[in-house]
């Protein structure tokens, strides 16, 4: 549980937004190709006038229905309440939902109340978040580069080329590529042209989105990928797979990572008890808020699991400075491929793969409402 004094300042109102944000130009990997993305936007307003803001992911189609969510299931659990009782306020939330999803676009609104309460709570005592949820280390954390996607218009290995270049010159020790589009053969081709760019002591990672079919095909194809000596293979197979998983990370050398949409500690349980990778990639705007994210935080150190956080650096730098299991956070050096940013009035820069650890009071960010304005789909409601 995570408790902190009441602040005897209740919530007086809730609204929510849709936003999509268009792709500079079209992508893929290796299940889909996209053009725009959707975000939900919640924002908490206490009597005293503190807001605090939560935000998701919501796909890159139909986005509004995590914010039907928020505003016709979720927002009657909310006012009223102190933000600060963020256990009750989580329970009360998740209990309701069981019945139209425990997973997906209900967990996912779920996530954005829970940031903004904690948004909310930080803004009260005037904190970072890192500092309210208790910081391990301050400064910078370190981070990977993100890529390695496919465009139509480019040759496949002559992007990564180019594409890993920049990050190597930018001082980044990590970076991670997509793979499972191609045939095997051109996948073989693009892993060995990112190695040979980042040499033998930078580490690479390789992120399938559930390319494979099954444990069997995957554990085959992981064979002859292991010589570019991966420090992970990210989802082989669909998440709902966990013996998959598990039967995978028994098979083969390359460590195993997944959970960026897996939600909820119990999901997260799951996945420590079966053994199904090295290491964990849970979201806190996937899985139920900072406060799950917490407690799965708290079962991956008991386990002696590393936690490298999904997408949304902006927010996971915070985590990262105060939960331990937290090694490493994603981050995408432009919006070409996840433009979150593109709503915010900054976003972190890393220096040599270092990322800064917010210091404002909140969670670290601040959204632009002129963006948010621009590429809405509805009004706060």
């Amino acid at each position: 549980m995570i408790n902190h004094p009441l602040l005897d300042d209740p919530i007086e109102s809730v609204h929510a937004r849709t936003v999509a944000v268009p792709l500079e130009k079209p992508l893929g990997f290796s299940t889909r190709d996209l053009t725009r993305r959707f975000y939900t936007i919640t924002r908490i307003r206490t009597r005293s006038g503190i807001e605090g803001r939560g935000f998701c992911y919501s796909g890159n189609r139909c986005g509004h229905l995590v914010t039907a969510f928020v505003r016709a299931l979720l927002r009657d659990h909310v006012i009223g309440k102190d933000p600060a009782s963020i256990d009750e306020i989580y329970t009360t939330m998740y209990t309701d939902a069981i019945l139209l999803g425990r997973r997906g676009a209900a967990q996912r609104a779920i996530s954005t109340i829970d940031i903004a309460a904690w948004d909310i709570i930080a803004r009260a005592r005037d904190l970072p978040l890192h500092q309210l949820l208790g910081e391990s280390a301050t400064g910078t954390v370190p981070c990977y580069a993100s890529g390695g996607y496919y465009w139509n218009d480019v040759d496949p290995v002559e992007k990564v080329i180019d594409e890993v270049s920049g990050y190597v010159d930018a001082g980044f020790d990590a970076v991670k590529i997509k793979i499972g589009r191609l045939s095997l053969e051109e996948e073989i081709r693009r892993v060995r042209a990112a190695r040979e760019v980042l040499g033998p002591d930078r580490l690479l990672m390789l992120d399938a989105n559930n390319a494979w079919a099954d444990a069997d095909s995957a554990i085959r194809d992981i064979h002859q990928l292991a010589e570019f000596d991966p420090f992970w293979i990210e989802e082989p197979l669909i998440p709902d797979d966990m013996r998959g998983h598990a039967e995978i990370r028994e098979a083969v050398r390359v460590p195993i990572a997944t959970g960026e949409i897996e939600a909820t500690r119990w999901g997260f349980a799951e996945l420590l008890d079966l053994n199904t990778a090295q290491m964990l990639q849970p979201d806190a705007a996937v899985l139920g808020g900072i406060t799950e994210f917490s407690r799965v935080a708290h079962m991956a150190t008991e386990k002696n699991i590393p936690l490298y956080p999904h997408w949304f650096h902006q927010l996971h730098v915070s985590l990262a400075a105060s939960l331990p299991p937290v090694v490493m956070v994603e981050y995408f050096a432009d919006f070409l491929v996840f433009n979150f940013g593109a709503l915010l009035e900054e976003t972190g820069v890393p220096v040599n793969g270092r990322l800064p650890v917010p210091q404002q009071a909140g969670i670290g960010l601040r959204f632009d409402d002129d963006a948010v304005n621009r590429y809405a789909v509805d009004d706060w409601s």
